[in-house]
């Protein structure tokens, strides 16, 4: 009773496409799941299926304790979703759109006031009621969407790229919102491409072509899934230098991280005195080459390589 989502061997096939490849997890009760992974990755097209939305090729999957194939109305009444594209009417009020939500949701007559008032507050909206939803900066949509899919109390929410197109400010308030939720035993199910954002999961899967290629804790996804080392090194102009430090053996892979190149070394002892001998001999000025620990970015950007690597050896 403590799983709130569970699939075994879920498959989705469009013709010959592949777009979900025999996929396995669980999702515990109250813990926020990240379900990561690039554009394309099948991200989207599993959450349709566990909202019931379309039938799986195979494989099977439960919602709430509901089958996913048999029971998809059930699901929709334990469960809310928000996608990315923003899904509530710009020309509406705030008030009435809560209003036209908790008539779709069938929320009791007696209720609804309450539930509009719970909404307004966890939205920050106090004062805003009469408002266009239209002339609401792009948080304040997001928190809006995200109150109007809590309207009916569900179980389990799926938020399909919460996140996508608003500032850094806004994306950490949004997250703490959806701290607030879990705290409240809702199981949150999200998908994101911001690796910054996936540090706030209890758990997580990466998903690349379809298929999970690793799973576990933030901690454990950069301590156990991460076979190589990290340096990371401070130089002047580093994109002009990022290719010839990739070519210094020891170095099996290396990548811009802001204003730093990240490379991904087999022995950090021997690679981190080859890289400072390289900058100094060719006159690179004033560097830093340190062993860090690895960020989640790291970790997706080496694992989906080494997956690469390995499906192109097989081919």
């Amino acid at each position: 009773m403590d799983i709130a989502v569970s699939v075994s061997n879920l498959e989705k096939k469009f013709g010959q496409f592949i777009a979900v490849n025999k996929i396995n997890f669980e999702v515990k009760q109250g813990e926020i799941f990240g379900f990561l992974g690039p554009n394309g990755a099948g991200k989207s097209t599993t959450i349709r299926m566990l909202c019931g939305i379309i039938p799986p090729t195979s494989g099977t999957g439960h919602v709430a304790g509901f089958d996913i194939t048999r029971e998809q109305y059930k699901i929709k009444e334990h469960i809310g979703y928000m996608s990315q594209k923003f899904s509530l009417y710009n020309d509406l009020t705030v008030e009435e759109n809560i209003n036209f939500y908790s008539g779709i949701y069938k929320i009791p007559k007696n209720e609804k006031q309450e539930r509009f008032k719970e909404v307004i507050h966890a939205a920050g909206l106090e004062g805003m009621e009469t408002r266009l939803t239209l002339t609401l900066a792009g948080g304040w949509k997001q928190r809006l969407a995200l109150g109007c899919a809590l309207l009916h109390k569900p179980k389990i929410i799926f938020l399909d790229e919460p996140t996508s197109g608003v500032d850094p400010i806004t994306r950490a308030t949004f997250w703490d919102t959806i701290k607030k939720i879990a705290g409240m035993g809702v199981t949150v199910f999200v998908t994101t491409h911001y690796m910054d954002e996936a540090e706030n999961t209890n758990r997580m899967v990466l998903i690349y072509h379809g298929t999970i290629i690793a799973m576990g804790t933030p901690s454990e996804m950069k301590t156990k899934c991460m076979a190589n080392e990290v340096l990371e090194i401070a130089v002047a102009d580093s994109q002009n230098w990022l290719e010839r430090i990739s070519k210094i053996p020891g170095v099996k892979e290396a990548a811009l991280f802001g204003a730093n190149i990240h490379t991904v070394v087999y022995d950090s002892s021997k690679a981190k005195p080859a890289i400072e001998q390289f900058l100094k001999a060719e006159g690179a000025g004033t560097f830093q080459v340190n062993k860090i620990l690895p960020s989640l970015e790291d970790v997706f950007v080496s694992l989906i390589e080494n997956y690469d690597k390995t499906e192109n050896k097989k081919n």
